[in-house]
């Protein structure tokens, strides 16, 4: 489960403003988290059908995003990827 704190930390890096907890990049570095964490958990229970769902939901809903940022702005798109694969 992703905390409060962690999940502050993860929007510090990708915020546009000191507010920002909503905009693209935001939304996909928290999924990111998010998706790291339950895959973790889905390695050790190997047969939780219920979280393996939520995960492909999460993985669907951060592919809509990186779509939707890649359409509107190339540039912050690019980050988010190399934020993702770091």
């Amino acid at each position: 489960m992703l905390t409060t704190k962690k999940k502050q930390n993860v929007i510090k890096k990708v915020q546009l403003h000191d507010t920002d907890t909503g905009s693209s990049p935001a939304q996909i570095a928290i999924l990111s988290a998010r998706i790291d964490e339950l895959s973790g958990h889905l390695k050790k229970h190997k047969k939780d059908n219920h979280s393996r769902r939520g995960l492909i939901k999460m993985v669907a809903d951060r592919r809509s995003h990186l779509k939707y940022l890649e359409k509107n702005d190339k540039a912050r798109y690019d980050q988010m990827i190399k934020l993702i694969k770091a």
